[in-house]
């Protein structure tokens, strides 16, 4: 059964928010698409609709190579297939992907009332980095872990605590907002206060199972849970 989220008021005050990329902070879904529709493409089979592979985004090459051409881990040819997806996409880095409505606004006021924030995401520094410098923010985040950044990824909750450590930071002052209970289930295991991103990619999965303390439907409602001191 899903957590009742707390109340603003007593929430603690974040010194702190940190977010998930894919699905969370920026829609990279048409740009994973059009890498999976060129291996596709590539062997002959028509390109499948963004709408088919949006919901899976958030599981990487992974994801997209399920979806493209309905192989597994398991399968021989997975590995493969994977890291020419890889090469594909990195060759193709931001032609679409664009900030969710709002997450740019969200940040300012953050910033605005000195509350650090930054970026935890699986996906790969080879990715991450480019990204965030194409999209003009690399020099604004507090801090950015990848997901090869810790030994481990999320739903373990290293890279968040790398996050919090890079920050000098409790864990329990940061917030971390997701659009996958993997985040959830991270950010409750690090001890900070999980944020359901419910207008991202979730994974097929309903956020209000996740247990998180806050659900926002849009980027622009995290400001509304802050604490009014804080304004």
């Amino acid at each position: 059964m899903a957590s009742e989220p707390l109340p603003a008021l007593s929430l603690p005050t974040p010194k702190a928010v940190l977010f998930d990329f894919d699905g969370t902070f920026a829609d990279t879904a048409p740009d994973m698409a059009f890498a999976a529709n060129l291996l596709r493409n590539a062997r002959g089979l028509d390109s499948l609709p963004l709408s088919d592979y949006r919901p899976h985004v958030s599981r990487g090459g992974r994801g997209m190579i399920g979806v493209a051409f309905n192989k597994t881990p398991d399968d021989g040819e997975f590995a493969a297939l994977r890291d020419e997806f890889h090469d594909v996409y990195e060759a193709n880095l931001c032609q679409g992907t664009t900030f969710f409505d709002g997450i740019e606004e969200t940040i300012a006021e953050l910033e605005r009332r000195t509350i650090a924030w930054g970026i935890v995401t699986n996906k790969a520094t080879r990715f991450t980095d480019p990204l965030m410098s194409r999209l003009g923010l690399d020099v604004r985040a507090h801090c950015v872990v990848s997901g090869d950044t810790t030994p481990h990824t999320k739903p373990h909750p290293a890279p968040l605590l790398h996050a919090a450590q890079l920050l000098s930071l409790p864990a329990s002052e940061c917030w971390y907002v997701g659009d996958d209970e993997r985040d959830i289930v991270a950010a409750h295991a690090a001890g900070m206060i999980g944020v359901a991103a419910a207008y991202g990619y979730l994974g097929g999965s309903n956020p209000e199972s996740w247990g998180a303390q806050i659900s926002i439907t849009r980027p622009a409602e995290l400001v509304a849970f802050l604490p009014p001191a804080l304004i």
